[in-house]
């Protein structure tokens, strides 16, 4: 299942494999939280939200309640820091870890 949350619109897409709610919240800066799984099969969803924001706005992803990532959201997420266009909060270290691995083997 994938929950997107914007203000007070709740989009859920149902998917039996993995279950992954992003919630969008707005200040100074907008927030898009990840709870739960995120693979590549659902980065999709993740990936046209970053897409929708405004370019001159700093975009964070909150990663505290995530829970398992495979190898392709790795490379995007590593992809979007290399080009400025999000900063990770609260990334866990084995991601961070990860990404560090995949510019290096570049």
């Amino acid at each position: 299942m994938v929950c997107v949350i914007l203000g007070w619109t709740d989009i859920c897409l149902r998917n039996d494999v993995t279950m992954l709610r992003i919630q969008r919240t707005t200040g100074k800066t907008t927030v898009l939280t990840v709870i739960g799984r995120l693979g590549a099969e659902n980065v999709s969803e993740l990936c046209q939200l970053v897409e929708t924001e405004p370019t001159d706005k700093v975009l964070v992803l909150d990663l505290a309640d995530l829970v398992l990532a495979d190898r392709a959201v790795v490379r995007i997420l590593r992809n979007f820091e290399l080009q400025e266009r999000i900063v990770l909060r609260n990334c866990p270290a084995y991601i961070r870890e990860w990404i560090t691995r995949e510019q290096i083997s570049e």
